[in-house]
């Protein structure tokens, strides 16, 4: 009996010293959709401190023509979005998927511009660092999609 008592108050006793033990473990894809949606507010906000958060140090940035390699390569090829009063897009995670592992994941969404068009598809891959926090290492926009063309149409090059 008295150790089944002793058993009770250490246990007890972690969950007032260590509150984190109790609560149920958080998972990792609705982690990687709140940084995608906190990464998205930071560009509607203007903030770009908190943009800069959210990306790795070696981040990898797709851009139209050009590569950006490491977050100092990054930040000086985003800034330019934070000038304006205004955003010159928008983006939205709607699909979240990750390893097994809990460290690796990739989240995908619409690129919309000021006026609500569509103005392509974002990705990026997300990695879970050192010091618990999610951060973008590969992101890359893709063009709208010609949504009705089949593969083989665009082939033949038919319309």
């Amino acid at each position: 009996m008295r150790a089944h008592t002793v058993l009770i108050t250490v246990l007890l006793l972690i969950r007032v010293v260590d509150p984190a033990a109790s609560q149920v473990p958080v998972d990792p894809a609705r982690q990687v959709f709140a940084a995608e949606s906190t990464f998205a507010a930071s560009m509607a906000a203007r903030d770009f401190p908190a943009f800069a958060l959210l990306v790795a140090e070696e981040a990898v940035f797709f851009g139209t023509t050009t590569i950006q390699r490491g977050k100092a390569e990054v930040l000086a090829a985003w800034r330019r979005f934070f000038t304006a009063r205004d955003a010159p897009f928008s983006w939205r995670p709607e699909t979240v998927e990750v390893l097994d592992s809990g460290t690796l994941a990739l989240s995908t969404g619409p690129i919309r511009g000021p006026n609500g068009r569509s103005l392509g598809t974002f990705t990026s891959i997300w990695r879970l660092e050192s010091d618990g926090r999610w951060r973008v290492i590969f992101d890359k926009g893709s063009p709208p999609c010609e949504c009705g063309r089949t593969p083989e149409a665009t082939l033949r090059g038919s319309p």
